[in-house]
This record gives structure tokens, sequence and C-alpha cells, in this order.
């Protein structure tokens, strides 16, 4: 009961639902189940088993990643980020890291 929903062993009726922290998140998300459910809905895509339709697809984080269902990076979260990340994520599937190599993709015979 320190406020956060700790999740995984936490979040049992043995242990009170991690004292009642984690009543809300599992009123919400009764069938995600992730070692950290604080990272549900915190503004960045995890991926992974967070990137569910049980987690509500991380929360809404994974929105715009889930826009390339063909893109497959480590990062979501990079994805339209306003960075361009380069490699897997310039690439046609990955909308050109969601477009933010665009600028970059100009100058095709720069090679940094």
């Amino acid at each position: 009961g320190d406020g956060e929903c700790d999740g995984g062993e936490y979040d049992t009726e043995e242990c009170g639902y991690d004292g009642g922290d984690c009543g809300a998140f599992n009123e919400e998300y009764p069938e995600c189940t992730v070692d950290d459910p604080s990272s549900i809905g915190d503004g960045e895509c995890d991926g992974g088993e967070y990137n569910t339709e049980e987690c509500a697809y991380d929360g809404g984080d994974c929105a715009v990643f889930n826009e390339y269902p063909e893109c497959t990076v480590d990062n979501p979260s990079s994805i339209g980020d306003g960075e361009c990340d380069g490699e897997e994520y310039n690439t046609e599937e990955c909308a050109y890291d969601g477009g933010d190599c665009a600028v970059f993709n100009e100058y095709p015979e720069c090679t940094v």
C-alpha cells in the first residue's frame, strides 16, 4: 500500500491487490497481467505484453506505433517521436520512423 500498483505477485488476492493500490488498475484493465502496471498509460509505448487488447494497447500509448503493423523495432516509442532514429526505424514498414526521417531522407547520399 504505497500508492502505486506494483503488479506481479503483489497484485493478488492474498496480498490485498497490493494493499489496495491495484484496485483502479484491475477495474480498468481486468485481463491485463503485466509486471509493471504503472507503465500502462504513462505516455511511452512499451510494446510486447503491454501492447495488447487486454491492456488497451498500453493504455493508448501504442496508438502511433500500431499504425504500422509491419514495423518491428526494439523501442516502439521512438516511432514518431520527432527524432530520426535511422536503421530499422527508417524503413517503409515503419513509415520512415513515423515521418521523423523525412528531412534526412531528402539527402540519400548522406551516410552519417
